[in-house]
């Protein structure tokens, strides 16, 4: 088709069945329908077809790798944000401790420093922080740091007998091992 009679089949405001199939959005009907238009026969036509077919396939390609990088980038911010918590957390367990040791001496029965410690509790367990700080459990060195090893009649041995500092934990992270005294049994 010449450029001449290019431009007048274009100015026509009537829908041909050219147009319909470039709307219905199928790339390989328009291409077989323009073919058709054109009275090429579409095995005639192979490498046109075979050239759009290979379009196709780079597009697909190309939305995947998409999908996976945006996978990535939402899995890595993620990632981030939790390393950023745990960081804030890491920094925080030196006040926790002086909390404690405050609650163990009767300092925070009541009073606005009671309840601005009780928030920050509150806070920390709803960022996932855990305790580690049950006595009579077997000892677990992922959790456990052992510093003394005594006989306890109550303990069965391996078991922890008493929590000298508490550990924490953020889902399975530990963040601080628990540091105990492990029982030797009788």
């Amino acid at each position: 088709m010449s450029e001449e009679n290019h431009d007048e089949a274009t100015s026509h405001e009537e829908v041909t069945p050219v147009d319909e199939a470039h709307d219905s959005g199928d790339a390989l009907s328009q291409a077989e329908a323009i073919l058709n238009e054109a009275g090429l026969d579409t095995e005639e036509a192979t490498p046109v077809v075979d050239k759009e077919a290979e379009l196709r396939d780079d597009l697909l390609r190309l939305q995947a790798e998409y999908v996976n990088y945006r996978r990535r980038v939402e899995r890595d911010r993620d990632v981030a944000r939790e390393n950023a918590i745990q960081s804030v957390i890491v920094n925080l367990l030196p006040v926790v401790d002086d909390i404690d040791a405050a609650r163990l001496h009767g300092d925070l029965v009541d009073g606005p420093f009671a309840s601005i410690a009780n928030k920050l509790d509150t806070v920390l367990e709803g960022l996932g922080l855990l305790r580690v700080d049950e006595a009579g459990v077997a000892f677990d060195p992922n959790i456990h740091e052992a510093l003394i090893q005594q006989p306890n009649a109550e303990i069965p041995a391996d078991h922890v007998a008493q929590i000298l500092r508490p550990g924490f934990k953020k889902g399975e992270r530990v963040l601080r091992a628990a540091q105990v005294i492990v029982s030797l049994g009788e």
